[in-house]
């Protein structure tokens, strides 16, 4: 089974830097991790080692308009309890 939760919302640099930093610090450490997506909490359990992915896009203005994107990916395989 497969769940995708996402959020989407305008915010100033300040807000997002304060999301970033604290999904870092739930990342950072031992034991799991709760990650805010909109008004919902998920726990997850960050392995200790995380494949670490990201990308930056520069789109030109003759393809409608100026634009930057950052996307960042976090993978990890689920280390299993039994």
């Amino acid at each position: 089974m497969s769940d995708t939760m996402s959020d989407e919302q305008d915010l100033s640099r300040n807000e997002v830097a304060d999301h970033l930093q604290t999904l870092a610090r739930e990342i950072r450490g031992e034991g799991p991790a709760d990650v805010t997506v909109g008004n919902k909490s998920v726990a997850l359990d960050p392995a200790s080692v995380i494949e670490y992915d990201i990308a930056v896009e520069e789109r030109s203005p003759m393809l409608g308009g100026e634009r930057e994107a950052i996307t960042v990916t976090l993978d990890w395989e689920v280390e299993s309890t039994e």
